[in-house]
């Protein structure tokens, strides 16, 4: 039995586990199906708000504490476990109307290093990172750090007696049983927990991004423009996203958003003008209300946890989530 059992493996819960694990507990970490292939790996990378003067204080101090943690994760994860997570200071420029002068106040406030440069909003250390290869380094370094990672494991519910989770149940028939349960679920944390959710309100929210494979080096940083950017790789591929679609659980493509997210990447980069994007996905962001996502203890059961509902930031948001849970957990 281990000390705790984690729920769900996108980038909140894998660096949830492996912050327990370093801390010295025995560590479970439970997924659906397979490790970072939800939300976390369908994301852009972008480790910074988009427009964070528009979200409330809660969020953009989450995000920003987040995204400083990246350049030493990403280093620390590729000499550990010869995966590149690609981290770089790319930069990104924000298109008006991007919020004029209470934005440059917003980022002289914060420590965010800004100018404006025709009429765009230059944000110059502004970073990202590669989702999938991210996630491929996490799953390597569960492995390296001794944390026990069960695929293809969904739980059905949860056996509860005086105030505490005392075994959880697997649709395969299984129980599992730990001293304290942590839910990381994502989209699927307020279904999972069903009757025991409480107040919780997280719920899928569709995100559908295109896919380019140009030359290396036509675009360099990031572009924001109306809540649609565009997003360089090192190599040449280009990502142009997003929708939010409240569907439920569906993450089929539509057509028609893969020729509105092409009408707009041709109008912000017109090199992409004939050219057909290579791959058109969705993934299922948790939306919660303001952005705000509910990290601590269950209000009912006191050995269940909650880190979740981090809506369009989980990649950015995990670092600093990950440190927040496991100090209230301590």
């Amino acid at each position: 039995m281990s000390d705790i059992i984690v729920i769900g493996a996108g980038a909140v819960g894998c660096l949830t586990a492996l912050e327990l694990r370093r801390r010295g507990a025995s560590v479970t970490l439970l997924e659906r199906g397979t490790s970072g292939s939800e939300a976390s790996w369908a994301g852009g990378g972008i480790l910074f708000p988009l427009l964070p003067w528009h979200y409330r204080e809660e969020v953009n101090q989450l995000a920003l504490v987040g995204a400083r943690r990246y350049a030493a994760l990403s280093a620390d994860l590729h000499q550990a476990t010869g995966i590149d997570p690609e981290y770089c200071i790319s930069g990104m420029r924000v298109l008006p109307e991007f919020g004029g002068k209470p934005a440059l106040d917003w980022c002289a406030a914060h420590n965010v290093k800004a100018e404006l440069a025709e009429d765009a909003l230059w944000l110059p250390e502004v970073a990202q990172v590669r989702n999938p290869r991210l996630l491929q380094a996490l799953r390597r370094q569960l492995e390296i750090d001794g944390v026990t990672l069960r695929e293809q494991v969904e739980v059905s519910s949860f056996t509860t007696t005086n105030h505490n989770v005392t075994a959880l149940q697997t649709v395969s028939g299984d129980n599992l049983h730990a001293d304290n349960y942590v839910v990381t679920a994502g989209a699927w944390s307020q279904s999972m927990l069903a009757g025991h959710a409480a107040n919780l309100r997280v719920s899928p929210m569709r995100g559908q991004m295109l896919l380019y494979r140009l030359a290396p080096g036509l675009l360099e940083q990031i572009v924001y423009h109306e809540d649609f950017y565009l997003i360089p790789r090192r190599d040449g591929h280009i990502l142009a996203g997003s929708t939010v679609e409240d569907v439920g659980f569906d993450k089929t493509t539509t057509q028609e958003a893969a020729l509105d997210l092409h009408r707009k990447a041709v109008a912000l980069l017109p090199a992409l003008h004939g050219k057909t994007p290579v791959n058109h996905w969705a993934g299922l962001r948790p939306g919660s209300p303001d952005n705000i996502p509910t990290i601590g203890r269950h209000p009912e059961l006191e050995n269940l946890w909650l880190n979740t509902g981090h809506f369009r930031y989980g990649v950015t948001m995990a670092p600093a989530s990950a440190e927040k849970l496991a100090g209230l957990m301590a």
